[in-house]
């Protein structure tokens, strides 16, 4: 089965069911009256019952679990830890096609939800305030899901009424749109709703900056390599003011420390732009559960885990990448020196947590050690995650943790708008501002004296370490054309023995790191088969 079983392919014109039932993301802020069942001749007479409607949509955003393969394992930052995963062998080997690619199809099962709110509401006597308030919601959710679509697939069929196979026939069936068509219609819906969406809404629904940040981001994405093939300056003209317009809100600023940013705790703090609420009652953890990225001796098993490549990337807390001779980087001591967000995102050999040393050295009899064999619950790369790991919530059995997963925060914005000015115009006095924002919250030095290249460098460098385990890099290695590189080789693992009576340090292929790229036709996910043979106007990806 393909792993991203969350988003299985469903019919996408299936009549959508009565019973509403109120899923994850609701917020204990929104209205939420507990009834297991409203009928439809009931939901559209009070704005409690419609609210039930669009908070199970809401409900069906992506989270840190919406699959059993992370992002993070498609991408170079991290690896499964256990063995015969699909991100390591159907997808990691390129091995897939129509039949059993990553399918997320399923997204038009959620629009066709939004479309459906959005005519019943319209057709309603409601109060036309609350409609209006509500209908801009309901938009943004179905921008958001076409826009996972278009990211993954290019152009998409674009459909915003209600669709019914026994009264339509084949008129319900259309063909794809042009990537440019998709991302112009995302672009223009979010520009129509963004005045009717308020800048502090309730906890649990959408802003105006979660509006303008989904279009800067596909702004940026259009402007990239991927799409932008001759460089058009305009472009990332364009992106480069959509962050800008994020940034003049004036309501957003970086939290203070970076290492309690995605705690529970600290939910809806100044940087969060839009996220997906947890609670406890929901029996589901808004951060990576310790059973899934801990470590053995928690009764975790080391599930997800961070690549040496990754490791690499984090900078010396001078500043200075550690293949810079004057870093000062030893490769005896690895660890030492490191840049702030190193120790908060990575738990390595000779780290604390919750009390107590993490040994990943061989031949010692820890638990914790790498295991290449990728038989046992440890980590098979060396490494396990800290970021998002609450040590409140450190022991499987114990993992309601209620911190809400961030799908945009205010980094990302300085760092899009530092990529799109360097871009359009060079490193100009901006766009040091606002990289060095986002370096300054974890103490590195401030950039200066770079050229476009060196700084376009140091953006990509930054994104990738300061956005990890939020499954940005797999989507940025695309955009930027890297996949074909960085995605087509072997990811390693450190392996630590004693020789000589003396700690080594080895870098070896990591097993399930071993990953093929074809630039011809991966950029892009395959149309799943069973939309082909539903629809003969879908036309697939190019050499699948």
């Amino acid at each position: 089965m393909n792993a991203i079983n969350k988003h299985m392919f469903r019919n996408s014109i299936i009549t959508c069911v009565s019973s509403i039932f109120l899923l994850g993301a609701c917020s204990d802020k929104l209205d939420v009256t507990p009834k297991d069942q409203v009928s439809d001749a009931t939901l559209w007479t009070s704005t409690n019952n419609a609210d039930l409607f669009l908070n199970n949509i809401y409900g069906t955003l992506p989270g840190p679990m919406s699959m059993t393969d992370s992002w993070e394992h498609f991408s170079d930052n991290a690896i499964a830890g256990v063995a015969g995963q699909y991100s390591a062998t159907v997808f990691g080997q390129a091995n897939y096609n129509a039949s059993n690619g990553p399918n997320l199809w399923g997204y038009y099962y959620n629009i066709r939800k939004a479309n459906l709110f959005l005519a019943r509401v319209e057709a309603s006597s409601l109060p036309d305030d609350w409609k209006k308030k509500r209908a801009a919601e309901a938009r943004f959710l179905r921008a958001y899901f076409y826009s996972i679509l278009w990211n993954y697939y290019g152009g998409v069929p674009l459909i915003t009424k209600v669709l019914n196979l026994a009264e339509q026939g084949d008129e319900v069936f259309y063909a794809r749109s042009t990537s440019e068509e998709t991302m112009n219609f995302i672009v223009k819906e979010l520009d129509e709703i963004s005045p009717d969406l308020l800048l502090k809404p309730e906890t649990g629904r959408i802003s105006r900056g979660a509006a303008l940040t989904l279009k800067a981001w596909c702004q940026l994405y259009m402007a990239s390599p991927l799409y932008n093939t001759n460089g058009d300056l305009a472009k990332w003209k364009v992106a480069a003011d959509a962050y800008k317009a994020v940034m003049n809100l004036g309501v957003y600023n970086l939290f203070t420390d970076y290492n309690s940013l995605f705690l529970e705790e600290n939910n809806n703090n100044e940087e969060v732009i839009f996220d997906k609420p947890y609670y406890r009652s929901n029996g589901m953890t808004g951060t990576m559960g310790p059973s899934y990225v801990g470590m053995s001796e928690y009764r975790g098993y080391g599930y997800s885990n961070p690549t040496q490549e990754l490791v690499n990337d984090y900078l010396m807390s001078n500043g200075k990448a550690i293949s810079d001779p004057t870093s000062g980087y030893n490769p005896k001591k690895p660890y030492e020196g490191r840049e702030r967000r190193f120790y908060a995102d990575i738990i390595y050999d000779g780290s604390e947590w919750i009390g107590l040393e993490m040994i990943m050295k061989q031949g010692v009899g820890s638990k914790s050690a790498t295991d290449l064999s990728n038989l046992n619950e440890a980590t098979n790369t060396g490494y396990y995650w800290r970021k998002l790991m609450d040590p409140k919530y450190a022991f499987v059995g114990n993992s309601q943790n209620s911190a809400h997963f961030i799908l945009f925060r205010y980094a990302e914005v300085l760092l899009g708008y530092a990529e799109a000015q360097n871009e359009f115009a060079g490193p100009d006095e901006s766009v040091y501002a606002a990289i060095n924002m986002v370096r300054k919250r974890v103490d590195l030095p401030i950039l200066s004296g770079l050229n476009k290249e060196g700084m376009r460098k140091a953006i990509q460098r930054e994104r990738r370490v300061e956005l990890t385990l939020e499954d940005k890099r797999y989507l940025d290695l695309l955009r930027w054309k890297q996949a074909e590189e960085k995605l087509n080789g072997v990811m390693h693992a450190v392996v630590i023995k004693k020789e000589n009576n003396e700690w080594v340090y080895s870098y070896v292929p990591a097993p399930g790191g071993t990953h093929a790229f074809y630039a011809n036709k991966n950029y892009f996910f395959p149309i799943p088969q069973q939309a082909l043979d539903q629809n003969n106007k879908l036309k697939q990806n190019p050499n699948y």
